[in-house]
């Protein structure tokens, strides 16, 4: 019987098996889903939004606007980089729980902490995240594809 005045003992270590563990594990496992189809997202739109632009000029004959097209490019070239790098890190936030979990060295302190990148962090994983191939590949194609509309097709 806990009298008013004993501390509860702090727990050293978590069951992997049990349902609170397994629950954070996957709220952190939807959130890296998530930004995985925000990213699937970015790239559909984008092309839909170039398309768009490309069509409408190409129908008024006005190639010197399809410079415009090329500022969806940029927006979406930075909110997808923007997304893998939050994902890199929330994947981070999962593997480091694991790895500490199978240490013996989390504690129920740790569970249900979601909290994502704050400050320079956000733009430092941005930046990483630009340089991935899922994303500068994709974009630079993309940026081809409107020169070569500008040049030899309009």
């Amino acid at each position: 019987m806990n009298s008013p005045n004993q501390v509860p003992q702090a727990v050293s270590s978590l069951d992997p098996e049990s349902s609170s563990v397994q629950s954070y594990l996957n709220i952190l496992q939807s959130i890296v889903s998530r930004m995985a189809g925000n990213s699937a997202n970015c790239k559909t739109w984008c092309i839909t939004i170039v398309s768009g632009i490309l069509v409408v000029i190409t129908d008024k004959a006005k190639a010197d606007y399809a410079w415009i097209a090329l500022i969806p490019v940029i927006l979406f070239f930075f909110l997808d980089a923007f997304y893998l790098g939050q994902e890199r890190a929330f994947r981070a936030i999962y593997n480091d729980f694991v790895r500490r979990m199978h240490a013996g060295t989390v504690e129920a302190t740790d569970l249900f902490l979601v909290a994502p990148l704050k400050g320079f962090n956000v733009v430092t994983y941005t930046l990483q995240a630009t340089l991935s191939f899922a994303i500068y590949p994709f974009y630079l194609t993309l940026i081809i594809m409107i020169l070569v509309a500008r040049f030899f097709i309009l």
